[in-house]
Order: C-alpha cells, then structure tokens, then sequence
C-alpha cells in the first residue's frame, strides 16, 4: 500500500500528545504519523473538521491519499470530516471506542454539567453525527469490553436502572468503562474488533495498535481462527 501518512485524533478532554505511544507503535509498522490537536470542550464537531482541513490544505497534497484513526470523540471527528471534504482521498480509517449510536455516559453528563462535555454533545456524542457512507470510506471499528475508567459509575447507575427492562440485555451491559459495547457498532464498518482493553486504556494496548496497522494496510482486522 503506497499511502503511509496517518493522521491520529484524540478524544475527549485530551489532547494530541496523548496518541502518542500509539503513534510510536505505527511509526515501528513504517506508517509516517501526526497527531492532531484540537479543543474538545470549546468547539463543536463542524469547527473541529474545519481545522482538520486547514491543517492538511498546509501541509498534505490532496493528490495523496491519507489514513484516519480517532479515539472516541475523534472518531465521530472522522465520519464528519470525511462527509464535509470529500476532496481529501482516505485510504482507510479505525475509530478506538467511539460511540457511534451516541453515549449514553456523555448523556448523564450533558444533562447534570452540560460544562464537562461542552459542544462536543451536540451533532457528535448525542448520536446525531453525519449518517456513515460506507462507499466512500472504508472503516473499521476497534471497542473494549474492560470496564475500568470514572465512567463506569454512570454505567453502572445506568444498568441499575435498566433492571426489570425486558428491553435491555446482559450483553447490554458490555462496556469499556466508558463506552457500551453496543454504541460502538456502525452499519457498513468494513470490520468490527473487539479486544480486552478500557477506554483509555486501549491507547497503550500493543494489540490494538498492531490491529490498527494491519487494518490500514488490508481493510480488515486479523480475526483469530
């Protein structure tokens, strides 16, 4: 595969410098990275794909491919991106635990301190983002099943309440310990991984950064047989 750049996007109340192990790791898979910053509480999504695309009109020829990888909120960044400048030919893209259907987490929050998600609710973790295009993006989808981060308590408030909800499955209470597994799932995702990892721990994780790389260069995760 001849396009090796790829453009890394952190999450919610992070920032760029946070990608960077992961990073590291693609770097060693002979992937040439950047790690791209942005304010996630300050601006909403439209603002965040709008200084994507400066960044890349300075310093990316719109002649050559590039790849996407998003850790939560910046993977929803990616969907909108990729709908709002369709002039930019992306190779392929992996989305870390993001909440495609919205959060359920980052709901409590909007609801109880609107001030602790700030514009990165509405049009993105509300679920209300860009619908996905399967033909003009090839996505695949990382989500962790270790329950472990400060979201958890939200999550485990949540389930409670969902008791005696015929509705509502053991298999719905999956989560990363911020993100369920089911708000992961995207209709038309080239591929769908799911590995023992937490939310912001997946970040670390040598197994979802060798999954990542692999997906880049074939679009499709290395699935054990």
């Amino acid at each position: 595969m001849s396009n090796r750049r790829v453009i890394l996007i952190h999450g919610l109340h992070q920032f760029a410098w946070v990608m960077t192990p992961l990073a590291k790791r693609l770097n060693r898979h002979g992937f040439y990275t950047h790690q791209f910053g942005y304010r996630s509480l300050k601006h909403d999504i439209a603002t965040h794909s709008n200084e994507l695309n400066a960044w890349l009109k300075q310093n990316h020829d719109p002649n050559q491919p590039i790849n996407l990888v998003g850790h939560s909120l910046g993977g929803l960044i990616i969907r909108d991106f990729a709908a709002r400048f369709p002039k930019w030919q992306i190779g392929r893209a992996v989305t870390l635990g993001s909440p495609h259907l919205g959060s359920i987490c980052a709901n409590y929050v909007w609801r109880l301190a609107p001030p602790l998600v700030g514009k990165s609710y509405l049009q993105a973790l509300d679920g209300a983002v860009t619908p996905f295009d399967a033909t003009k993006l090839c996505l695949g989808v990382i989500a962790g099943t270790k329950p472990k981060g400060l979201g958890q308590v939200i999550l485990n408030y949540h389930q409670k309440k969902q008791q005696g909800n015929s509705d509502w499955s053991e298999e719905n209470n999956i989560h990363d310990g911020t993100v369920y597994l089911f708000e992961t799932r995207l209709d038309g995702a080239a591929d769908h991984l799911i590995l023992p990892v937490s939310h912001t721990g997946m970040l670390l994780d040598k197994t979802v950064a060798s999954q990542t790389a692999y997906f880049l260069q074939h679009g499709y995760f290395k699935h054990e047989s």
